[in-house]
């Protein structure tokens, strides 16, 4: 967020002063960094975002007049690098990168005890996997909102909706992002599901194995075509969805446990 400890940098870096721009765009560098990460689910590209994106403010800072926060601006100018990253590498597969990589978490508590910081990881991961499983109007709007405390005025500012579309989008977004928690968690899931004899055969070697994206398309592909998994296996079907919608060839570690769960289920005798 902006402070207008930001105004008097700003403007002696609006007068040349390049250190005082140094400094303030160093204020805000870690959320734009993170909001790259979150984004773009990539530790390469978030770095690209954020390169950009000082590079972009270093360049146009004396277009910059107030009229809106400061933050705003950056990320404004930070969406817009991650959409042209994305559309440079449409069909590109994108490396998957977990919340409790360092530079997207805050530092654990000295006091933290170790099972403390294994669970927080843990649960960082489920909910960066069903933040990257939303569609990129969902996640934007959540990431603003929800993971770097926008109001909804900054957030449809930066995003360049009105609010009560923003709004919309967001409650969207919740929804989608409890359904696939609950998919990753294991609720709701069942347990003694009619098992299918062909899914057994083709797939069962995949519980034991790593699940990519191949595995994800390939148990799809059954799922669409198997008249006796039409109306079974619901555990696994919300399963796959959710692996296929996250970008990238490399399945994250909580949507992997959860095939493999349901897939289990699905293919026992």
């Amino acid at each position: 967020m902006a402070t207008r400890t930001d105004d008097p940098l700003m403007e002696a870096a609006r007068a040349g002063d390049s250190k005082a721009l140094e400094s303030v765009l160093a204020r805000h560098e870690k959320q734009v960094y993170r909001f790259g990460l979150r984004m773009c689910g990539s530790e390469e590209d978030a770095k690209e975002v954020l390169q950009e994106t000082l590079l972009a403010a270093f360049r146009g800072i004396h277009a910059f007049r107030g009229d809106a926060e400061l933050s705003t601006w950056l990320y404004q100018l930070a969406r817009t690098h991650c959409h042209r990253l994305r559309r440079r590498r449409v069909g590109t597969p994108e490396e998957f990168q977990p919340l409790d990589s360092p530079a997207a978490t805050h530092v654990a508590a000295e006091e933290a005890t170790p099972d403390v910081v294994s669970l927080a990881r843990q649960m960082g991961e489920v909910l960066q996997a069903a933040i990257l499983a939303l569609p990129e109007a969902h996640r934007e709007v959540l990431i603003l909102r929800d993971v770097e405390d926008l109001s909804a005025e900054e957030a449809a500012k930066v995003v360049g909706i009105e609010v009560r579309a923003l709004k919309s989008r967001l409650h969207r977004a919740r929804l989608q992002v409890r359904e696939h928690l609950s998919t990753l968690m294991g609720e709701g899931a069942q347990g003694q599901a009619p098992a299918c004899p062909e899914l057994a055969q083709e797939l069962s070697e995949f519980v034991a194995q790593e699940v990519d994206q191949a595995t994800c398309v390939r148990l799809e592909d059954h799922l669409s075509r198997c008249p006796r998994c039409t109306d079974t296996c619901d555990s696994l079907k919300r399963t796959v969805s959710l692996c296929r919608r996250i970008p990238g060839d490399e399945v994250p570690a909580p949507v992997r446990a959860a095939v493999r769960q349901a897939l289990s289920q699905a293919t026992r005798p």
